[in-house]
């Protein structure tokens, strides 16, 4: 059955390719001017990157996230389409449509100014011990207004077929613990821009302008405290120290104060183990509990609550978020009232408004030829598996088990979300969003101890992305990313190869990078290699840390090797496993030009297109303090430096700025 399917796979992508021959899709933009080999991002997107804008409302243009700009375009169409129709009640469309009416009537949002909030400020209020400040939270965590739980349920890291209470570090409001800290001018700036925007909030609920800048200091030191617990991201990269499975029994003794059998009877849990991440932050929050007053406390969860909500109330509230949210991004102007909406439709009922953009936008041919992509990219890999001088074969059986027992999700679910408790009326919008999530969090509660459902996905079919989810051994490319410039349909085989199959490359990496190495192949943290070998790993991941380390962002601003190094790893595979898988097909045998380009060239070409990116500083600065991903240019030509085949394609030499002698060249897989 098997051969058959791969046969007829085949049929279809031999059809595509036929057609990518006769009308190819043409090559443009290559800045002829740059050597290649000093520069190969800029010589492949330098016209475009010198030239495009980026709009104000946006804090990027190109591809990648950016691609979920257009893709907004597409979804807000459907929206508008299906909120002038008649929609049977009860129906996807009929929720999808009067989620967006309620959202686009600003004139209501606007009249309602914060009365939605009144009665959650007025429980805050009536706060007068730690046990109700508690039962307030506990209520509070089941329609999404989360403040000191970082509470969620998901599978059990050491016996993955289970799902299991996981409980995070949380509490603060800016990007991550350094930003309380640090005491440069950049992030200086932004902890000024959050206090103003906390202030600004108090202001809007009647505080006067002095009392409100002390609840936001007060709000700002009970929030440092909890960053001094925090581990960095970095540290929170050590999947081993993220897994602490202690008894319920053994954490109400060790933080008598959270009081935590008290705590999940009033959140409508139960469980008699689970995961507590980081377990400093509870300890942290168990001492607060005690040494902060109830008086700051409230202040605090007032604040907590106004800056939840502030972008679901009236506009001089949506205001003051983006007000602070720009000095992160450095969008200059708010984005259109419509395309606010269509995010947030995404957000909250985005596996309804799917099933309206697929039937609209995905081709079942496009997830066809994926499949015969994702097959030759596993068999590419498992060849190179084959070929690692520095593995034992015992090893690489357990690698080649892990890779065979890989789940492979392409374009969209098999079996869609049911939003059938969600609650929508066109006129409610703030109450949409409470009944929204009171259903996220009524459905994570019922999966406790529950079999993990590896049907689920963790991210909406139109969202320009893919993901590797170790705990399920899986792969998951939604219907948004399969479109130019990383998948087309009738593009040759170089285009598809150095796009999507790079991508597809980086994900099945991702299963072998220095955090999944450390998964089987049912998805549990466990060991299955030798130690001669894993310390073989660590050295060639530490080459990626130490090189990356290297590269720098808006002149002073270096990469962060060790939190970018998953990331990076998989960039550097992911080529490689996209080269190998290339030359196996009949263009990538052949030395035939298309628009003066070898086949290689036209590989490499598509490599650097799927990452033409142009952000703002803001958004740049921010994205090296927080972001796994590397910034886009070293994405390109990070990899390609360690990689030969570039250097013949293009005459890389000596004396050029991306070349590295042979022996320095990186290779992991």
């Amino acid at each position: 059955m098997k051969k058959l399917l791969y046969l007829s796979l085949m049929l279809v992508l031999a059809g595509a390719c036929k057609q990518a021959e006769d009308k190819h899709v043409v090559v443009t933009g290559i800045d002829s001017t740059k050597n290649p080999g000093d520069d190969f991002f800029m010589y492949a997107n330098g016209i475009w990157y010198d030239t495009v804008k980026i709009p104000g409302t946006q804090s990027g243009v190109g591809s990648y996230s950016f691609l979920n700009y257009p893709q907004r375009i597409r979804m807000q169409a459907i929206l508008d389409s299906v909120a002038v129709a008649t929609n049977a009640p009860g129906s996807i469309a009929q929720k999808v449509a009067d989620f967006y009416r309620a959202g686009m009537d600003t004139a209501t949002i606007n009249q309602r100014g914060y009365d939605p909030v009144k009665p959650i400020l007025a429980q805050v209020d009536a706060i007068n011990s730690v046990a109700s400040l508690l039962k307030f939270v506990a209520a509070q965590e089941q329609t999404g207004n989360s403040s000191i739980l970082g509470f969620r349920v998901g599978p059990d890291m050491k016996r993955s077929s289970v799902n299991i209470v996981l409980l995070a570090q949380t509490g603060t409001g800016l990007p991550e613990r350094g930003y309380y800290f640090k005491e440069d001018a950049p992030t200086v700036k932004v902890q000024d821009a959050y206090k103003k925007y906390v202030t600004t909030l108090f202001q809007l609920i009647g505080t006067d302008a002095v009392e409100a800048a002390k609840s936001s200091e007060t709000v700002f030191k009970i929030e440092r405290q909890f960053a001094e617990a925090h581990k960095t991201n970095i540290e929170r990269r050590n999947v081993q120290a993220n897994y602490n499975k202690l008894a319920v029994t053994e954490i109400a003794k060790r933080q008598p104060n959270i009081n935590w059998p008290t705590l999940f009877a009033d959140m409508g849990v139960q469980t008699d183990s689970l995961n507590m991440q980081q377990p400093a932050y509870y300890d942290k929050l168990n001492a607060m509990l005690k040494s902060v007053s109830l008086a700051d406390w409230k202040v605090y969860l007032k604040a907590k609550t106004l800056t939840r909500y502030a972008n679901v109330l009236s506009k001089p509230f949506s205001n003051a978020a983006f007000e602070y949210s720009k000095v992160l991004s450095g969008q200059a102007v708010r984005k259109p009232r419509g395309e606010e909406m269509t995010e947030a439709v995404d957000r909250a009922l985005g596996h309804a408004l799917a099933q309206l953009y697929v039937k609209k936008y995905f081709p079942q041919e496009a997830k066809k030829r994926m499949q015969v992509l994702v097959e030759n990219l596993k068999t590419a890999f498992e060849a190179r598996i084959t070929k690692l001088d520095w593995m034992s074969d015992s090893t690489k059986a357990k690698a080649k088990e892990k890779l065979y027992a890989f789940t492979e999700k392409i374009g969209y679910p098999d079996k869609w979300r049911d939003y059938s408790n969600v609650q929508v009326s066109n006129q409610t919008y703030f109450e949409n969003w409470l009944s929204v999530n009171r259903n996220e969090y009524d459905e994570s509660v019922a999966k406790i101890n529950k079999p993990v459902d590896r049907t689920e996905w963790h991210t909406t079919p139109p969202t320009v992305t893919a993901y590797n989810n170790p705990p399920l051994n899986e792969i998951v490319f939604p219907a948004g990313i399969l479109q130019p410039p990383y998948f087309d349909l009738y593009a040759d085989d170089a285009l598809n190869y150095g796009g999507i199959g790079m991508v597809i490359g980086h994900e099945i990496t991702h299963s072998f990078d220095d955090q999944g190495a450390q998964y089987d192949k049912d998805g549990n943290v466990k060991n299955w290699w030798t130690k001669e070998d894993y310390e073989k790993f660590k050295a060639r991941t530490q080459q990626v840390i130490d090189q990356y380390n290297q590269f720098t962002v808006l002149d002073s601003v270096h990469v962060k090797g060790p939190l970018t190094v998953g990331e990076n790893t998989a960039d550097i595979a992911g080529i490689a496993i996209a080269y190998d898988a290339f030359k196996l097909t009949e263009q990538g045998k052949s030395g035939k030009k298309l628009d003066g380009f070898t086949p290689d060239q036209r590989f490499f070409i598509s490599i650097a297109r799927i990452w033409r990116v142009k952000t703002t500083d803001e958004f740049m600065r921010n994205y090296v303090n927080t972001n796994s991903h590397s910034p886009a240019r070293w994405r390109v030509n990070g990899p390609l430096m360690n990689f030969t085949p570039f250097y013949t394609a293009f005459g890389v030499k000596e004396g050029d700025k991306m070349f590295k002698p042979e022996s320095e060249r990186i290779v992991v897989w």
